[in-house]
């Protein structure tokens, strides 16, 4: 039996520049393992964030690092020299042999990011003001990386929204039943057989492809404490080259509704619409310049699709046995899937609002 990956020995790998002082577990991440690390520094403590990187999803955590150290060596440049810019860009703390990233005697990858201290995230959006700041900050980071130099990013995860090939493995997961568990979600299936006519409907349109984050959830983004203001964005594992409307897509899923990702209780899982015109506002004003008018004419759509795309994920997960999404009960992923479902539905009732909305933004 392999050992578990050893923050406390990692974290002496990496340049922080003062004694490490103390080290806990931080977030909540469903994929990375992440710890906070404060270090000996003049003045006051200095600190700093250590993540371990799940090589069962991330099968070439080498190429996950390659795209961050150019996608924040370039976002650092845009910003060097702005006010508050050492804030509005990830900075790599680099490892004791050069490299940006640390591998331990067990093959497993360690990195370090310097903390953005004052700032945080939240896990749902509780104001249109904080998911308009969270659309922007994601439409300034794909505006931001229009111009990134080649070659092309890699592909961390090829097909993440892929969202046939998504259902495809759905229904593999459904014929093999390796879990015994078919039985236990049909209404989950039949809703999503019963969609699966969409699946292709954005890989079918024409859209160009950008450099994408393809992770929008609204807890990827850092909101200062003082002025509500987004700052950062984070956790840049799965950017790569994708389609714009996925990451606007993944905005509307985890941005629009109350309530939690894995919430039990239905009746609490709604579309929001001002929530939802705020991402939109938000998103165009940063992004809008450089939007097709085919991207514009999608962005509703795009909620729904990646919120489906979501749902049958965890669904093929709670099929499978939960072997990807770190679960914490008995049908935790079966409960996620049951909420993206009941999502699906409150965008189907406001859809022709929805595309009324973006088509009158300018």
């Amino acid at each position: 039996m392999s050992e578990r990956p050893d923050p406390q020995t990692a974290a002496t790998q990496f340049d922080f520049r003062g004694k490490v002082l103390g080290l806990a577990p931080h977030g909540g991440g469903h994929i990375n393992d992440t710890f906070l690390v404060t270090c000996e520094a003049p003045g006051a403590p200095a600190r700093f964030i250590l993540q371990h990187i799940n090589r069962h999803v991330f099968h070439d955590p080498v190429a996950v690092m390659q795209n961050i150290e150019r996608v924040t060596a370039h976002l650092a440049a845009q910003q060097a020299g702005k006010p508050d810019g050492d804030r509005r860009a990830l900075h790599l703390v680099p490892a004791r042999d050069g490299r940006n990233w640390f591998v331990d005697a067990q093959g497993e990858t360690w990195r370090a990011y310097r903390l953005i201290e004052n700032a945080r995230t939240y896990e749902t959006a509780t104001s249109p003001d904080q998911a308009f700041q969270a659309a922007r900050a994601f439409g300034r980071f794909q505006q931001q990386l229009a111009d990134l130099p080649p070659p092309r990013l890699n592909e961390t995860i090829p097909d993440f929204h892929h969202t046939p090939k998504r259902f495809a493995a759905l229904e593999q997961a459904i014929a093999a039943d390796a879990a015994g568990r078919t039985t236990l979600a049909k209404p989950e299936i039949e809703f999503a057989r019963s969609r699966q006519a969409m699946t292709g409907n954005l890989l079918n349109a024409g859209l160009p492809e950008r450099i994408t984050h393809n992770d929008t959830k609204f807890n990827n983004v850092l909101l200062d404490d003082k002025t509500g203001e987004a700052v950062c964005v984070i956790d840049l594992d799965t950017v790569m080259p994708g389609l714009a409307l996925y990451d606007f897509g993944d905005m509307v899923r985890t941005t629009t509704s109350p309530a939690k990702e894995d919430e039990k209780d239905l009746s609490q899982v709604s579309m929001q619409f001002p929530m939802f015109e705020a991402l939109v506002r938000g998103y165009i004003e940063s992004a809008g310049a450089f939007l097709t008018p085919a991207e514009r004419k999608l962005l509703a759509f795009s909620g729904k699709l990646i919120t489906f795309e979501i749902g049958i994920r965890f669904l093929t997960d709670y099929l499978s046995g939960d072997t990807y999404f770190k679960v914490h009960r008995e049908g935790h992923n079966l409960d996620r899937c049951r909420t993206q479902f009941k999502l699906v539905e409150s965008i189907e009732q406001q859809e022709a609002a929805m595309n009324w909305l973006v088509e009158s933004v300018g």
